[in-house]
């Protein structure tokens, strides 16, 4: 399970919304920020890459925690977080993740610890740390079942057009063994494990999350961030908030964020606070008429929130811009 390393230039041109700044602020990283990726929540560590860690989360069903503040030249493997969900007869790989390396990485892990490749692959969105990966799933004689959103495809379209080769992700996504999940839950039977793939939005104007109904573990994409200040290049604030109200309204046991550590109904707690907050923060500063650079120059996350990494220091920023397009205030270019 020895992928070949991400070619630094390749990389850096292939880089999405999520994490365009990532790659060049991982020197200045804190300890603090780089314990909160390294930092195991409970669950048995069964491998452990300088990429990530797959942590186990129950029989047959593991989460890999990506840990791209680790440093080194591979830490940027795989960038966001996934997962591994394992029935009698199926295997579903949860994210295409950041790199074709680091999804080749997740597929070998597959079949090692359940004696099967995958068979199904869901892309919670469209933005690059998730979906870079997706290709390398498909290799000779095996083809598993994608799932997707109409838009999400549409939008990885979009934002590889301008790019001077093809998108092996764009070219997966348009084969024929895509499952388009755009209205409502599908359930997914892999032998005595179902699962349900929820069409949702807020991160992005199409987000999907997966649900393993027992027990109850939800990978929520980059609807939910632990411990990450959250990106809101092409949120939807509102619809942020509501549909991460919903996921904390399900029974779960843990929650896999897109980013960070595994959360549970605390850490969902804190992190619509924060929500709340920046909410707030941007409704008086746009009533006030301030600028939505004042307004994210002076913001800060309340002391009793804890620490939000930021992935980069224009998060803020991108948040209130994101706000002020929603509320109709404020200069949004």
């Amino acid at each position: 399970m020895e992928p070949d390393a991400v070619d630094r230039r390749t990389f850096v041109a292939a880089l999405g919304s999520c994490t365009a700044h990532l790659f060049f602020t991982l020197g200045a990283a804190t300890a603090g920020a780089r314990r909160l990726f390294a930092a195991p929540r409970g669950n048995p560590v069964i491998g452990r890459e300088p990429w990530g860690r797959l942590e186990k989360l129950t029989e047959g069903a593991w989460a890999l925690i990506s840990t791209p503040l680790a440093g080194g030249p591979d830490a940027m493997r795989t960038i966001s977080n996934g997962g591994i969900i394992a029935g009698r007869e199926g295997v579903a790989v949860v994210e295409g993740l950041g790199s074709e390396q680091g999804a080749r990485w997740l597929a070998d892990a597959a079949l090692e610890l359940t004696g099967r490749w995958p068979t199904h692959v869901i892309l919670t969105h469209y933005h690059s740390d998730h979906s870079n990966g997706l290709a390398a799933f498909r290799t000779e004689g095996r083809t598993p079942l994608y799932y997707s959103t109409t838009k999400t495809r549409e939008d990885l379209v979009a934002s590889v057009r301008d790019r001077d080769r093809p998108s092996s992700a764009v070219a997966t996504l348009r084969a024929e063994r895509v499952t388009l999940v755009d209205a409502e839950a599908v359930t997914l039977d892999l032998g005595g494990r179902r699962l349900r793939i929820v069409p949702r939005a807020g991160h992005t104007r199409s987000d999907l999350v997966v649900i393993l109904e027992d027990p109850h573990l939800v990978w929520c994409g980059d609807l939910v961030w632990n411990g990450l200040f959250p990106n809101y290049i092409d949120a939807r604030p509102s619809e942020l908030s509501r549909h991460v109200r919903a996921l904390r309204g399900e029974p779960a046991e843990r929650w896999v964020p897109g980013h960070g550590s595994l959360a549970d109904a605390g850490a969902l707690d804190v992190y619509l606070a924060l929500l709340d907050d920046v909410e707030a923060a941007a409704r008086r500063g746009l009533e006030a008429g301030r600028p939505v650079e004042v307004i994210a120059r002076d913001y800060h996350p309340p002391a009793g929130l804890g620490e939000w990494v930021l992935f980069s220091p224009r998060y803020y920023e991108t948040a209130f811009r994101a706000w002020a397009r929603e509320l109709g205030g404020g200069a949004t270019e």
